[in-house]
């Protein structure tokens, strides 16, 4: 039996007040020490809540339980791709006297409801440190699809090897760099590990995604190998965001995608390296990266690079057919 959801209403701003503590772990850099918080939780925490309205494909839901306020979001570009309206809950608003039994309720009630609109696909990410969202969607039917570590190296003090020959990818490589996307799976990532996609479809989004990296549109960078008779089987995509200037200290490098064929053993590391190595020489002072849980083979260039765990996440997601 379908629970019925009231209409949409503004924001609570008493509500947001009162996660303000996780919203601000919605900031990618809230580990970073020499980060104020301050304006981190203005432009990612509970300032994108208090603005949720007014974005564009958003929604503000009412708990069914009438405690609280779920935050949704429609992906124009995933809806099209993947021909299912696909959204993402950026999180529940709640005061800490909310009972775990009238959450779980109104998690149950907001996957009812989208299913009630048809199929559908949504997401949310999740920090660690949220226990009471965490567990208000996984009682109420949202699964576990990944969990993430998420890394970050100060350029400064990294620890680099001997420079390796890397080059951009350039136009026209675009195809070639996909299907290496596509043909080194990792059964762990968000894609392929949700049954929603299934491997054929989690892999042609990827190989579309690298695509695209290399094209410019989903990154600023694409390495790769350049060692005279290599075999280019690896690539590495990089966004890069100059410093924000109300965050000093701030300016970064992310490392989008990357993927290792057979033929490129140990390139890896020399990709990451030379990623840290870029990013120095555009002032950037720290290098991002996020992988799974399960990937020990990134631990291990994490290790020797210098990098440092700033925080974990999780990915809940639901679907109906």
């Amino acid at each position: 039996m379908l629970i019925n959801i009231p209409a949409a209403g503004p924001v609570n701003g008493a509500l947001v007040a009162a996660r303000a503590a996780k919203l601000v772990l919605h900031s990618p850099y809230h580990f970073l020490r020499n980060l104020a918080l301050a304006p981190q939780q203005k432009r990612f925490g509970t300032g994108v809540a208090l603005r949720f309205a007014a974005e564009s494909h958003s929604e503000v839901l009412p708990m069914a339980s009438g405690t609280g306020q779920w935050l949704l979001q429609e992906l124009p570009w995933d809806s099209e791709y993947f021909n299912t309206p696909t959204y993402r809950l950026f999180t529940g608003l709640f005061g800490a006297d909310s009972e775990p039994a009238q959450l779980e309720a109104s998690a149950v009630a907001l996957r009812r409801e989208l299913g009630a609109r048809g199929p559908f696909y949504a997401f949310s990410v999740v920090p660690a440190e949220d226990v009471v969202l965490l567990q208000a969607l996984t009682g109420g039917g949202w699964r576990l699809v990944e969990t993430r570590l998420n890394f970050y190296c100060p350029t400064a003090t990294a620890a680099l090897p001997a420079p390796a020959q890397v080059r951009l990818a350039q136009p026209g490589e675009e195809a070639a760099i996909g299907q290496i996307a596509a043909a080194t799976r990792n059964s762990y990532d968000r894609f392929h590990a949700d049954p929603w996609f299934g491997a054929e479809r989690a892999d042609a989004f990827l190989a579309r995604y690298a695509a695209s990296a290399v094209a410019g549109i989903t990154a600023d960078a694409v390495l790769l190998p350049d060692e005279p008779g290599l075999l280019v089987d690896s690539f590495l995509a990089i966004s890069d965001t100059p410093a924000i200037p109300d965050l000093p200290g701030s300016g970064f490098s992310r490392v989008l995608l990357t993927a290792v064929g057979s033929h490129n053993r140990g390139w890896h590391l020399r990709l990451v390296a030379e990623t840290v190595r870029r990013a120095a020489g555009l002032g950037l002072p720290t290098v991002l990266m996020t992988t799974q849980a399960t990937n020990g083979a990134v631990f291990r260039t994490c290790e020797k690079l210098g990098f440092r765990l700033g925080s974990t996440s999780h990915v809940l997601a639901c679907y109906a057919a």
